[in-house]
């Protein structure tokens, strides 16, 4: 019993001021760490960050400190830890490997959500596909087709690819392209497009005004092109309303829209 004792007495005196600064150490430490991530949270709420990477980039730096502080308790107590730490780093190499596509995705996604290259309900074209952004995931961002049909893309492509955001500026352009047959007269066929322009509130005269010019003597018509500005929101409405209304006009005014048609002569 006296060696029992003697043993233990040793223990404690070895280890007991060990455990207790480790104890110390671990309190003080998710102290500071809790106090750190309430840090970060205001700092993230101040720049507006996107709600998801404010909770992601949150709870892995708390992760991530609180690992840390786990390996240094347990350093202190005596336990050897460079086996464990190259175990770890072996172990989380082989896992990036094998997660290296999801890891693209990840980081693809944490870039979209910093640098906002396009945000919740932009219409983008992006990776061969287009729609309205319904959703930006850490792994993948979700749009919305206009015939309602969603589509899945992953972030990596989207955010080393190139894209096309429609919804950044305020207005557009509409380029549209007329057809009149030979012949016709051109100056009356462009006082009829801007009788039309004029009579449409939604085309604006701003940044620039409306520009009507021939642009091509095609096969079987004479082409007229026509750029007119309107804000964003009617871009579509203008060009299938202006398309429909120079079918219709150009008839009651007596200008011919060709279409393509071949002379054929027998020679006997």
């Amino acid at each position: 019993m006296e060696n029992l004792s003697n043993q233990l007495y040793g223990i404690i005196t070895v280890y007991g001021p060990k455990l207790v600064g480790a104890l110390l150490t671990l309190v003080i430490g998710m102290w500071v760490i809790s106090i750190i991530q309430g840090i970060l949270r205001r700092q993230f709420e101040k720049r507006e960050m996107e709600p998801s990477l404010r909770g992601f980039l949150n709870s892995t730096i708390g992760i991530l400190l609180k690992a840390m502080l786990w390996i240094s308790v347990i350093g202190m107590m005596g336990v050897q830890m460079t086996s464990f730490i190259a175990l770890l780093g072996a172990a989380g190499l082989a896992i990036g490997m094998a997660l290296s596509g999801t890891l693209q995705n990840f980081a693809g996604g944490v870039m979209i959500l910093i640098f906002k290259p396009f945000k919740t309900g932009d219409f983008i074209d992006a990776q061969g596909h287009a729609g309205i952004v319904n959703e930006i995931q850490i792994f993948n961002t979700i749009l919305k087709t206009p015939d309602n049909k969603t589509i899945i893309i992953p972030n990596a492509g989207l955010s080393t690819g190139s894209m096309i955001n429609f919804s950044t500026e305020q207005f557009r352009r509409v380029d549209l392209e007329f057809g009149i047959a030979y012949g016709d007269d051109v100056d009356k066929a462009k006082e009829v497009l801007m009788k039309l322009i004029k009579a449409d509130e939604r085309i604006i005269n701003e940044p620039a005004e409306p520009f009507i010019a021939v642009k091509a003597l095609a096969d079987s018509s004479v082409n007229l092109v026509v750029r007119v500005w309107a804000d964003a929101s009617n871009y579509w409405g203008i060009y299938f309303g202006l398309t429909e209304q120079v079918y219709k006009t150009f008839d009651k005014e007596g200008l011919n829209i060709p279409f393509p048609q071949m002379d054929v002569h027998i020679q006997k």
